[in-house]
């Protein structure tokens, strides 16, 4: 694999899976590159809600906008340049604010296939 740069006109925005809200997910390196993580971007509508129990550790940067990301135990609001881990095993649910939410995330391993 070689070092390469991305930018979000670059990934293929695909709704996130198992959800129907305007959450969607656009992988830039994942399983079929060969490397051990996955790289991408994520975009977020507004006021839109997802819950999931975390298949891989995931380290989310907020772009533009605000989420929420809380537990049973705590809750983390991340603005423009925030960053969220989600461990792995970890059940979160994210919030995003009024104005919805572009995020970078990095996963490891594959988010895709931990899913099954």
């Amino acid at each position: 694999m070689k070092m390469r740069g991305f930018t979000i006109a670059d990934a293929l925005m695909e709704r996130s899976p198992g959800q129907d809200g305007e959450i969607f997910a656009g992988n830039l390196v994942d399983e079929k590159d060969g490397g051990p993580i996955s790289i991408g971007y994520g975009r977020y509508g507004p006021d839109e809600t997802l819950t999931e129990t975390m298949a891989v550790d995931d380290v989310m940067i907020v772009l533009e906008g605000e989420l929420t990301v809380s537990t049973e135990a705590t809750a983390v609001t991340a603005g423009p340049g925030g960053i969220v881990h989600m461990p792995k095993g970890e059940t979160v649910t994210i919030r995003s604010g009024p104005q919805g939410a572009l995020t970078a995330y990095v996963t490891y391993p594959h988010w895709r296939t931990a899913r099954g």
